[in-house]
């Protein structure tokens, strides 16, 4: 797959050193692979998090942080949207619902 605005990741591992072997394993992960709908992704990430509109949400760093992703099975495409850490993720995620 291709990944879309990865800057997004290395700035945020630039301010988190924490996070950075986490952030290149998913994104060595997802790079190298082939998925074809939300199941081949829950398949390969089972903690993985799906909300409406192909987005994903990923626990990085042994759940200290989270991804924020949009998939385009259909171009094998993954766009960075947003990351960080639990606490932010739960900003995010009130102001969603």
């Amino acid at each position: 797959m291709q990944v879309i605005d990865a800057h997004i990741m290395d700035k945020f591992a630039r301010s988190h050193a924490g996070a950075r072997k986490s952030l290149q394993r998913w994104m060595d992960d997802v790079s190298a692979g082939i998925f074809e709908n939300s199941q081949a992704v829950k398949e390969r990430w089972s903690s993985a998090s799906f909300l409406s509109g192909n987005r994903v949400v990923f626990n990085i760093g042994g759940n200290e942080y989270r991804l924020l992703v949009e998939f385009d099975y259909r171009r094998q495409r993954v766009t960075i949207l947003d990351i960080g850490t639990h606490q932010e993720y739960d900003k995010w995620n009130r102001l969603e619902s």
